[in-house]
């Protein structure tokens, strides 16, 4: 019975080790996701769970460690690209005056990438790819659209000549105080959200794309499907 549950809870790390954290972004996610190693990691659970099935606790065992194996080189292989993705950005910003023109935003996504690289050398696999996905939302926004994603104006959006005023900050501020975003397209800006909730200038956590959700949906075209919004849709963001 003990050797059937170590068994088990083999099995069930295979299966929880992701081989991409991130946030979704279509194209070069699933590029990553769906790269050899987590695909041989799959295949190699789905055998473990059948052998365990037929009672065959040795070779279930032998599955579930290198399914484990392979799910760990997947990490790596992501860890290694979302890197090289962030460095990119990297030199794309310094080419096209991003340090001079929002220093905040390019200071937080480099010390994000020297975050990654430093976690990728100790082989925190996890911890890298966390952090060069946060670099890379940063700098992203920037490469589509030369700014940051938001903007913030003043009271209702003009100054008291009538003239509009904007400045380089990250989100829009309402009459009433509170925070808003306008959403944008999801095929050139992946706006989401989870990524919206991600953004630096938003909350920098992805994971409160339910506090976004919870204040919005009743504007949304379908209160009970967070994962469709609107582009030119205005969210409140509450603190």
């Amino acid at each position: 019975m003990i050797r059937k549950l170590t068994i088990a809870l083999i099995i069930c790390l295979a299966i929880s080790i992701p081989a991409f954290s991130a946030a979704d972004n279509e194209d070069f996610a699933d590029s990553l996701r769906n790269n050899e190693y987590f695909l041989e990691s799959v295949r190699l659970t789905k055998l473990a769970h059948e052998t365990f099935e037929y009672g065959d606790y040795d070779a279930s065992a032998g599955f579930a460690e290198e399914a484990i194996r392979y799910a760990e080189l997947s990490d790596e292989y992501v860890a290694t690209h979302l890197i090289a993705e962030a460095d990119r950005l990297l030199k794309w910003a310094d080419n096209n005056n991003i340090p001079a023109r929002f220093p905040n935003n390019y200071e937080e996504s480099k010390n994000q990438y020297e975050i990654a690289v430093a976690a990728y050398s100790d082989e925190e696999w996890n911890d890298s790819i966390e952090a060069a996905i946060k670099a890379i939302e940063i700098l992203a926004a920037f490469e589509s659209t030369g700014r940051p994603a938001v903007t913030t104006t003043t009271g209702s959006g003009t100054t008291g000549t009538g003239t509009s005023s904007t400045t380089t900050t990250t989100t829009t501020t309402g009459t009433s105080g509170t925070r808003q975003y306008t959403v944008r397209t999801w095929r050139v800006e992946r706006d989401c959200l989870w990524n919206i909730a991600g953004y630096s200038w938003v909350y920098g956590d992805p994971w409160r794309w339910r506090d976004l959700y919870e204040a919005n949906k009743s504007r949304m075209p379908d209160p009970d499907n967070p994962d469709l919004i609107e582009p030119g849709m205005v969210l409140e963001i509450p603190r």
